[in-house]
């Protein structure tokens, strides 16, 4: 199929020409014709496959032949502050000045996003939190919503958003049209879907934790007082372009960061104690390559959508199979290939062994030659870079475990 067989608007068309959109991707192919009808739809499909655009499109095209009324026409609930900004992005990327949209999201100010509802929007992508916020202060009618929209609805729940998604449904028309996508669908999607959907319909493109196939997997067993050691030692020696590496804790982040960058990789750190100018700014400054390091917990796993990431690295193993997933959908996208490489110890080997049966693929442990920073080895590590770690770590003001 071809974007113009959907029979959309001659602008949106022409958008996605620009864009670079040449045939939609199987979630486009089997989502876009089923909302286009109206019809309820919930919607799983894998990290990177073009789940923003299969729901942007038809929504947009239906905004475009309603102008009988004034007010908010689309909600988008957004898990993260970054997902929420791609899709403004997104959306404006689309539409052009056909529509007004706007991101409502927290750690910025309210005053930009109070005017502009003050105005009149006929999109708002919103964080749950900063959403209440201020329905509860009036600024937001949705007496006119034809379309609501939950992205990324899995991790959303897995944050602690259920609350939140019920209480601001409960605000909304009872007639209405509502999409759920989900890279993953766990049980908890099944029960909000149906809360809130209507005779949904079940759109799945692949099976639950399918990773791209373009994504080479390795995973290096290591002691974890040496786990920051083999992470350097494989910076230097990986030919990579943009790598983004995540860790379980925000202080894990930040020191990570800061002794990359005292090791002159060019690195920046994101996680949900920075202010949002400063994760914006992390951000962008990964997008242009100024950094080629981001070091990130799991609120930007969702939330990047950069083609060229060539390496994601697991500082530490999710505890979720499913983060690891979202973890390394952030390369290999667009059909691009990428690696993903984790650093494991021994105590984490039952946390790997969920995740390989979750996407039904062994991932292959790689001993790096002459380290020996393993679990089990009695090797010693290169004396060199273990000084240099240790210097730079105290310098950060930590202190070595023993």
């Amino acid at each position: 199929m071809k974007f113009n067989d959907f029979g959309l608007d001659a602008d949106l068309l022409s958008a996605c020409g620009r864009l670079g959109f040449d045939n939609p991707t199987p979630i486009q192919t089997q989502a876009i014709p089923a909302i286009l009808k109206g019809k309820d739809v919930l919607a799983c499909a894998e990290t990177g496959t073009g789940k923003t655009a299969a729901f942007l499109l038809p929504v947009l095209n239906g905004l475009f032949n309603d102008r009988n009324s004034n007010g908010t026409k689309i909600l988008i609930l957004s898990p993260t502050r970054e997902l929420a900004i791609q899709t403004e992005t997104a959306c404006r990327a689309f539409a052009g000045k056909r529509v007004k949209c706007v991101a409502i999201i927290g750690g910025t100010g309210y005053s930009h996003q109070k005017a502009a509802l003050s105005r009149g929007t006929e999109i708002v992508i919103a964080t749950p939190g900063r959403l209440i916020d201020l329905m509860g202060q009036n600024y937001v009618d949705f007496a006119s919503l034809l379309t609501l929209v939950l992205d990324e609805a899995d991790r959303m729940l897995d944050m602690g958003f259920l609350p939140a998604i019920r209480k601001i449904t409960a605000q909304l028309p009872n007639k209405r049209q509502t999409l759920l996508f989900s890279a993953t669908m766990a049980r908890q999607v099944e029960r909000i879907a149906e809360e809130i959907t209507s005779s949904p319909i079940r759109i799945n493109v692949s099976r639950p934790g399918t990773v791209a196939a373009g994504v080479e997997q390795t995973a290096y067993p290591v002691a974890q007082e040496f786990k920051l050691t083999l992470l350097l030692e494989l910076l230097e020696k990986e030919n990579y372009q943009r790598v983004l590496i995540f860790t379980r804790t925000k202080r894990g982040a930040d020191r990570i960061a800061h002794i990359l960058e005292r090791r002159a990789h060019r690195s920046k750190c994101i996680h949900s104690d920075r202010s949002q100018s400063q994760r914006s700014a992390a951000l962008e400054s990964f997008r242009n390559g100024s950094t080629r390091v981001l070091v990130a917990t799991d609120v930007a796993a969702r939330g990047i959508d950069i083609d060229s990431v060539s390496h994601v690295i697991n500082y530490d193993v999710p505890a979720a199979a499913e983060d690891y997933v979202h973890r390394i959908g952030r390369t290999g996208r667009a059909g691009n290939t990428g690696r993903a490489i984790t650093l494991m110890t021994a105590a984490e080997e039952h946390s790997m062994k969920a995740i390989e049966r979750l996407t039904g693929k062994r991932v292959q442990r790689v001993i790096l030659p002459n380290f020996g920073g393993l679990q089990s080895s009695a090797e010693p590590v290169s004396v060199r870079a273990a000084t240099q770690v240790k210097q730079t770590f105290r310098s950060f003001g930590g202190r070595r475990r023993r």
